[in-house]
């Protein structure tokens, strides 16, 4: 586990540092001093101590922009005001402490975090234990392939290319079957493509925008297709 500690002011980041190792003595404790180095780090903390009240890019800033890098990080505010508690909801903040702050309730904060990590983190583990896989054979070689890596399929000289966000991987095989192994994540919106919901990024009547490239609508498709997709927002939302 690694637990991060931003804060502008060395004193308050090594005091938080202290109570941290005094609480969990063999996990890693990263220091950042800026916002901005907390972006830039190559492995992100999995806890993650945040000042808001930084020069040049403060905390609420930070925690959007690292939002959009990685969502299970867990944020933990800390500030001397209590103004911006309903603005750390929306960056969905663990928890929020005003300084001064009693060891007690540091420490209350911090184990609960622990645990809610590790429920994450069991969780992911279940899901993907539970998650279907498709089996194709490739030039000579059978591949496992988790269905929820794959962002979108094509077919292309009678054979079916699945692309990946790391790889393309060409087999013979027939869309329908493969549509039918799917599921709901998924929509044929043309005979010759099959798109995974969660990679969307945006569409018009006539071509769907991947995370990795691009898909085109049938136009008699085009009314069902977004009826689909809000489906698929309104149940995800609900989960």
């Amino acid at each position: 586990m690694r637990i991060g500690v931003c804060d502008d002011q060395k004193e308050i980041r090594e005091m938080i540092m202290d109570k941290v190792k005094m609480l969990y003595p063999k996990e890693e404790v990263v220091p950042y001093q800026s916002g901005q180095e907390v972006l830039d780090a190559l492995r992100l903390p999995d806890i993650l101590f945040l000042d808001i009240q930084m020069p040049e890019m403060d905390g609420m800033e930070t925690a959007r922009k690292l939002r959009g890098r990685d969502r299970r990080v867990v944020i933990i505010f800390v500030t001397v005001t209590g103004d911006y508690v309903f603005q750390s909801f929306d960056v969905g903040a663990f928890h929020y402490l005003v300084k001064p702050f009693a060891d007690r309730k540091f420490a209350e904060v911090l184990q609960n975090a622990v645990r809610k990590l590790k429920e994450r983190t069991r969780e992911s583990l279940d899901r993907e234990r539970s998650l279907p896989s498709l089996m194709v054979t490739a030039k000579g070689k059978h591949f496992s392939i988790p269905l929820e890596d794959i962002v979108y399929a094509e077919v292309f000289n009678r054979k079916i290319i699945l692309h990946t966000m790391e790889d393309d991987i060409e087999y013979y095989g027939k869309m329908k079957e493969l549509e039918r192994l799917a599921g709901e994540d998924f929509y044929r919106p043309h005979r010759a493509y099959l798109v995974n919901f969660n990679f969307i990024r945006k569409y018009d009547a006539s071509t769907i925008y991947l995370k990795k490239g691009q898909a085109f609508i049938a136009k008699q498709n085009y009314r069902d297709f977004v009826k689909c997709y809000l489906r698929f927002h309104q149940k995800k939302g609900r989960g």
